[in-house]
């Protein structure tokens, strides 16, 4: 299984869990409860490879932190939503975003442009294009206030910005020693 195939696992289970009946730790065990996963595999390809234990605690990561952190998700996607109601947006595409500015937040090996690009690929697979536009605008502006991937650590910028020093007349050779 691959991380795009976690990924998306983990967001239908981000989508099982939005109601809230469940934690996550019991949502993800009766998920992947052997004869309900064998159940799901039936039905749809998705779920055709049991996660390995590098994609299980992947998607038990994101999963576990989206529920932890929804409120501050929805924070953000509500800032950047304008004119938009959190009710107007799907469920499914509101995971999907969840998890994408989760994992631009909090998950180190993931860059921004990919978890913008993997959320954008996969609610291109369930919703329309104008969803698809929406979902790419709103992860774009996230991204640009979302750990910046280009800011240089504190200890390396510079506490004051000191203006060049220019020579002054005198320290300049006249034009005709310059020549010489």
């Amino acid at each position: 299984m691959n991380r795009s195939t976690a990924r998306e696992i983990a967001i239908q289970l981000c989508f099982a869990g939005a109601n809230g009946k469940l934690s996550a730790d019991e949502l993800l065990d009766s998920f992947f409860a052997e004869e309900h996963y064998a159940s799901l595999a039936a039905e749809d390809e998705l779920y055709s490879e049991y996660p390995d234990d590098k994609q299980m605690d992947y998607i038990r990561t994101c999963v576990t932190g989206v529920c932890e952190h929804a409120e501050e998700l929805d924070a953000l996607i509500a800032q950047y939503a304008v004119r938009w109601n959190l009710h107007r947006i799907s469920r499914l595409t509101k995971a999907a975003m969840r998890l994408a500015i989760y994992e631009m937040r909090y998950v180190d090996d993931v860059p921004n442009g990919v978890a913008i690009n993997e959320c954008v690929e996969l609610t291109r697979k369930y919703e329309n294009a104008q969803v698809v536009s929406f979902v790419n605008g709103i992860l774009g502006s996230v991204a640009r206030g979302a750990k910046p991937n280009t800011e240089a650590p504190a200890d390396l910028q510079p506490e004051e910005a000191q203006p060049e020093e220019t020579p002054s007349e005198e320290t300049q050779p006249a034009p005709e020693e310059a020549q010489q």
